[in-house]
């Protein structure tokens, strides 16, 4: 197995891609190796060739922005399972093609997008506009809507490693976080959160149900660094997260992200009258303001320019969604 990166050579890359049969012809050149974009999970690269271009795809057993923290290999399957499962006509717009998948050697070639952005810009932006919103609500509405595919990966290593840095971490009080590092004054900020047991035991019980199985095939990780803008389209990528779970967690992640790039919690009302499926309000606000307090006390930084004020007042309405 060759694991890929930015500087594998391309002599090197054309043999190993002919062997696995993910190249149109032994004379299909590449030209180019280049990053459509900084991956969190797995290792990205857009590979231009003399007669297209493709995005590809391989895991580590280890995050790559984080290598430090060990992850499954397998990961790379559960979003080829994704993909193979949702593809419909309503969705065929919104995901890209899967034209090649190798499990032995955990790669996958993919669609090149183009010149897509990801939307991580509402957090500079501080909006959302209108149409994309509900077009990202549709979206999710016709994935939770598309049944309980059999044999679908329970994907439990990555959903522990998840629930570590979602439900645990954030609110241990020496987790080994150097948050002043990211902003200063952010560790006091940080230490009411840690100590307050009912807030506490709240996020343990979901944290519980999150390791359940459940009944709707779930995106996993909703946010906007998993949507795309290319043109007047959205697309949704990276599912690696995904799993067979409860609704409530993938609408509570796209509130958190919404709520706090806007610095306004108006949009649940919005997405829930737009949800066209059974949920339980309460415990998507629940999971909203645990996905907030984990993106701003924990780990998994975000794109957030906000200041330390800004940010007490997202951790204050963010505990009073977990305790509605």
């Amino acid at each position: 197995m060759i694991y890929l990166n930015i500087d594998t050579p391309l002599t090197t890359l054309h043999d190993y891609l002919f062997q696995l049969g993910f190249l149109n012809s032994e004379g299909e050149e590449i030209i180019s190796l280049e990053k459509p974009g900084e991956g969190n999970m797995n290792v990205v690269l857009r590979v231009k060739t003399s007669e297209r271009s493709f995005i590809l795809k391989q895991s580590r057993p280890y995050v790559e922005k984080y290598q430090q923290i060990e992850a499954p290999l397998d990961r790379i399957d559960v979003e080829h399972q994704f993909y193979k499962n949702i593809t419909n006509h309503e969705l065929k717009a919104h995901i890209p093609i899967v034209h090649n998948y190798n499990a032995s050697e955990h790669i996958m070639l993919l669609q090149d997008l183009g010149q897509c952005q990801d939307m991580t810009y509402i957090y500079e932006r501080r909006k959302i506009e209108p149409k994309n919103l509900l077009e990202l609500i549709k979206i999710l509405n016709t994935i939770h809507g598309k049944g309980v595919p059999k044999l679908f990966p329970k994907n439990m290593g990555l959903r522990q490693l998840n629930h570590q840095h979602i439900f645990v971490l954030p609110f241990m009080e020496e987790n080994g976080f150097q948050l002043d590092n990211i902003q200063n004054g952010l560790q006091e900020l940080s230490s009411p959160y840690k100590t307050d047991i009912t807030l506490k035991m709240v996020v343990e019980e979901i944290g519980e149900k999150y390791l359940q199985e459940g009944k709707v095939l779930l995106h996993g990780d909703y946010y906007p660094g998993s949507w795309m803008t290319e043109s007047n389209n959205i697309y949704v990528i990276d599912p690696e997260f995904s799993f067979v779970g409860f609704a409530e967690f993938d609408l509570g992640v796209m509130i958190a992200h919404l709520t706090m790039a806007s610095l306004k919690d108006d949009f649940t009302g919005t997405i829930l009258k737009q949800y066209q499926h059974k949920i339980d309000a309460k415990l998507v606000q629940q999971v909203a303001g645990i996905e907030m307090m984990r993106r701003l006390i924990g780990l998994a930084q975000l794109p957030l320019p906000r200041t330390i004020k800004e940010k007490g007042y997202l951790l204050q309405v963010a505990k009073k969604m977990i305790l509605s």
